[in-house]
């Protein structure tokens, strides 16, 4: 019995020893995380620290049925699930339970209580690689997507002064087919959608003017020259794999957003560069009153895909100096590149459809010459008789987004172009069999 007792009590001793080792390897982890955080190489931590398989599905396409209906009306940007595919856990993002758990961003922040620090650093760095817009000396607010900076925008300009009359809202057609019910969802006394841009006869107006524009790709300005218009420039397609980049936009408000950047609809994420400071001030009103400011987790998540595309294209890290380091820009206008050329191709062969015509640029951040790749397609029926190619690619099973919803010609249509290679590959044989 002494025997076994003392065998007991070794064991006992061993298992100690290991549990102090363990709790010591688990602390040397934990001391890392930091850095795990900003730069994202480390697997996603599941339960009691232990590397997990990914939730969302990031394996290969799954197949299509051939009878399967094309949904290509929304903007859904699954095309780019290839390139994070390929980044791997360098685009992981690691959240501790204890994190993120306060309203407050940043204490010492004079305007935007709730945005992230390293969000803003990572924001105002990526501008100043690509090129696309100012940064020194404009305040940044932070929302969920563009669409809430578009209202906060729209409340800044007109809630100031206090008027019988809303604001008119308008936009040049085709414009984006979310501006009408997004500017009068809340149904404001402070401002009114008004219609086309170019129809406007009034004196004060806001003008919202996208560019590259949703849904026909132009390069667009503002169109209301009056002294009380004021304009939103939405450039959440101004990034080089659309257009070239001919020089950093310096507009009063401009709006980019995750979802058409990196292709991560699902965070929710975007941010307005606002030169006024009493127009910054009160778009963040506006998010806090309506959401008590913006997820951190979307903010975090987006810091590291951020940081992630502007490694790539600046001196690559030690940690990743072995391999070569996936760049977005160049992934997705290859993709794209591709894809409008076999559309212009087939479009051409069946006489059936057309496109604008194809444009091209130098563009300063890829310092040559290159052609515009809009994210949507604004295809033209140019078939006898059809007066609604949304009608005729229903019966084809593509659906996509009548023009009329744009302020245009329902003969016209918008089709998503940044979806998965196997739906535009089908889109492609389907627009083949019309003639």
């Amino acid at each position: 019995m002494a025997g076994a007792g003392a065998g007991a009590l070794a064991g006992l001793a061993a298992c100690a020893t290991l549990a102090c080792n363990v709790a010591g390897a688990v602390l040397f982890l934990l001391s890392q995380d930091d850095e795990r955080l900003r730069r994202g190489c480390a697997a996603r931590l599941g339960a009691g620290g232990v590397a997990s398989q990914p939730v969302e599905e990031c394996g290969d396409e799954e197949a299509l049925a051939p009878d399967a209906v094309l949904n290509l009306e929304l903007g859904d940007p699954t095309m780019y699930r290839a390139f994070w595919r390929e980044v791997g856990d360098c685009g992981a993002t690691v959240i501790r339970g204890c994190q993120g758990m306060s309203y407050f961003s940043d204490d010492d922040a004079v305007l935007c209580w709730f945005l992230e620090p390293e969000l803003e650093r990572e924001v105002r760095r990526l501008h100043r690689i690509v090129g696309n817009a100012v940064v020194d000396g404009y305040h940044l607010v932070v929302g969920t997507g563009a669409t809430q900076l578009y209202q906060a925008a729209m409340y800044a300009l007109s809630s100031p002064a206090r008027r019988d009359q809303p604001v008119p809202v308008v936009s040049p057609a085709p414009y984006y087919s979310s501006y009408p019910p997004q500017t009068d969802l809340l149904l404001s006394d402070f401002y009114r959608w008004a219609g086309d841009a170019n129809t406007f006869t009034g004196d004060e107006c806001i003008e919202l003017v996208c560019s590259p524009n949703n849904p026909d790709g132009a390069i667009r300005e503002a169109v209301v020259r009056s002294a009380g218009a004021k304009a939103i420039h939405d450039l959440v397609y101004y990034w080089p794999q659309y257009t070239p980049i001919t020089g950093p936009a310096a507009h009063d408000i401009m709006l980019f957003s995750v979802s058409k950047l990196t292709g991560h609809a699902g965070t929710r994420l975007g941010w307005a560069l606002v030169k006024d400071r009493e127009v910054a001030r009160n778009m963040v009103y506006f998010v806090d009153r309506s959401t008590t400011g913006v997820c951190k987790e979307s903010q975090m998540r987006a810091t590291e895909i951020l940081g992630v595309v502007s490694d790539a294209y600046e001196a690559v890290p030690p940690a990743r100096a072995s391999g070569a380091v996936p760049r977005l820009f160049d992934f997705a206008q290859r993709r794209l590149e591709e894809r409008w050329r076999i559309l212009r191709a087939t479009v051409a062969a069946t006489g059936a459809f057309s496109l604008p015509e194809e444009t091209s640029g130098y563009c300063n951040f890829a310092k040559q010459t290159v052609t515009a790749c809009p994210a949507f397609a604004w295809l033209r029926c140019e078939k006898e008789g059809v007066e609604d190619c949304a009608e005729l690619l229903a019966g084809h099973k593509i659906v996509g987004s009548g023009g009329e919803q744009f302020g245009g010609d329902a003969r016209c249509v918008r089709i998503n172009m940044l979806d998965r290679d196997n739906v535009f590959n089908m889109l492609v044989q389907r627009l083949s069999s019309i003639n």
